[in-house]
């Protein structure tokens, strides 16, 4: 017995030599690999100071070599290069206004008035509008594609002439600074608009209340969020603060209206984002509640240029985005037709000089047979009204 307990002394005692030889082997090999570590920060710690001197240096030299130059104003500064942030539109509006021509001057204005935007699936994914239907409203930013100087604005801005005043409808002719403006015609053509947000489905969000011409590109696209948006006491020009200055007094749809916009509404209810062709004509109706015509011409509402309508009348493409008007009389010229362009109808409507409004016809433009639309049909299962 007293031996077997001495073998197993003799055996305790041989593993506690074992295990401290190994926990001093790998006391050595952890503090040797500390001394490693501390090593390599040491360098990295240099090689850091030593670019922070090198930076040093050359921000001294830059800021001598500038105020040498400054000091020789003799010699020709080199010309500073122009900064520029190129920017590709993440999708396009689908809108029931054709041209500009009745196209609200600021969002909101007309309810009724609706839109599509639809995001290109190449640059932006269906995700990146997962939430916006959550908000009320939202901002819109967008190009002003229709302005007639874009291209020498963009591709030679030395020649662009950009005017610094310019009229405004609620001065009567009278002229601010564009930056205190509204105008589409900026240095930089971009827009800024505020609308409801009906519905998103996966890459189109529907709007209305919107203030946007059929194919603008749009910019970008973001919350209104009221807290931050909605400046409490926020003033505005006394030119401003006249209510109805470009209210009309009444309008009334002739029976001739009435029958030929049943017509066309056969050809147009299955792209258009209104239901009915009553709903449609409560569009207009909101459209003329406000003079839409320039300037010029409620000044001198009869004097304007003849032209004579065709059947072809919509296919011109360079009077597309102005307002038409011809004379219907045949010598006096005492009536002028203006027209609206909507959903694919030319709407041509008559104003007296008190202003009241009468809508006489309704005829199918070429336009309308576009069938690449969003329309009610693709909205209806998700509006919470019909």
């Amino acid at each position: 017995m007293a031996r077997w307990q001495s073998l197993a002394a003799l055996a305790a005692a041989a593993a506690a030599v074992l295990s401290g030889l190994l926990y001093r082997r790998k006391c050595a090999r952890l503090t040797a690999r500390v001394r490693e570590l501390e090593d390599s920060l040491a360098d990295a710690a240099e090689k850091a100071a030593a670019e922070r001197r090198g930076r040093v240096r050359a921000q001294q030299s830059l800021r001598k070599a500038l105020s040498e130059q400054e000091a020789a104003p003799n010699k020709e500064k080199p010309a500073k290069a122009a900064s520029s942030y190129p920017m590709a539109p993440i999708g396009t509006v689908q809108s029931c206004f054709s041209t500009r021509n009745g196209t609200p001057r600021q969002p909101l204005v007309v309810p009724l008035a609706r839109a599509t935007v639809v995001l290109n699936p190449a640059r932006v994914p269906a995700e990146a509008l997962e939430g916006l239907a959550s908000y009320s409203h939202c901002w819109i930013l967008y190009v002003f594609h229709l302005n007639t100087d874009l291209d020498k604005m963009w591709k030679d801005p030395a020649r662009s002439k950009l005017k610094a005043k310019v009229r405004v409808p609620r001065l009567k002719g009278g002229k601010m600074g564009v930056l205190a403006t509204r105008s589409p015609h900026r240095p930089n053509p971009i827009g800024l608009s505020v609308a409801k947000v009906e519905a998103v489905d996966g890459h189109a969000v529907l709007l209305s209340g919107v203030d946007l011409v059929d194919g603008t590109p749009v910019l970008d696209i973001k919350p209104y969020l009221p807290y931050s948006d909605s400046v409490k006491g926020a003033a505005i020009p006394n030119w401003l603060e006249v209510d109805g200055a470009l209210a009309v007094e009444s309008i009334h749809f002739s029976e001739r209206f009435i029958s030929s916009l049943s017509d066309c509404w056969v050809h147009v209810q299955k792209q258009t984002l209104y239901a009915s062709a009553d709903e449609f004509q409560d569009l207009i109706k909101e459209v003329l509640s406000w003079d839409i015509r320039s300037l010029s011409q409620r000044i001198r509402p009869h004097q304007v240029t003849l032209e004579h309508e065709t059947d072809n009348y919509a296919s011109k493409s360079d009077k597309d985005y102005r307002k038409k008007e011809d004379c219907e009389a045949t010598d006096s010229c005492s009536v002028v037709a203006y027209h609206l362009h909507l959903e694919g109808i030319d709407v041509s409507y008559k104003i007296d000089e008190n202003s009241n409004i009468v809508v006489d016809n309704a005829t199918l433009l070429h336009s309308a047979a576009n069938q690449n639309r969003c329309c009610y049909l693709t909205w209806r299962d998700k509006l919470s009204t019909p």
